[in-house]
């Protein structure tokens, strides 16, 4: 019995993880295989962990003389959201904020990223 509600829970976030990305999305599928690789990892990080990948995606995202690849890109912000799943279970009060902000992270997309880098470098 275990089993089988294992798998449907198993399956239900699935489900979630696919509805929070949107269906029009040209990167849905990798943005799912790297939420899924990094889901477990990531609701385990400390706040000190979040704030140096948080900061160190800042840095490395205004740095023009260096271009994230798309998956490095998708990996810095399916982390931050994921993140925001993290804040939502410790303080259920917040969970309005923490999933508005999951969705914005999940949201961002490598070519708008490819845009102002361009723009910066004009």
């Amino acid at each position: 019995m275990k089993k089988y509600l294992l798998i449907i829970a198993f399956l239900c976030i699935g489900q979630l993880v696919a509805q929070d990305i949107s269906g029009n999305d040209p990167d849905k599928t990798l943005k799912e295989k790297i939420y899924t690789a990094n889901k477990k990892r990531v609701m385990n990080f400390s706040k000190k962990q979040f704030d140096a990948l948080f900061f160190e995606f800042f840095e490395k995202k205004n740095n023009v003389n260096t271009i994230l690849s798309k998956e490095e890109f998708y990996q810095y912000t399916i982390q931050i959201a994921i993140f925001s799943d993290r804040l939502a279970t410790l303080y259920p009060e917040e969970i309005q904020i923490a999933n508005e902000s999951k969705a914005k992270w999940l949201a961002e997309q490598y070519d708008d990223y490819l845009s102002v880098i361009k723009a910066k470098t004009k």
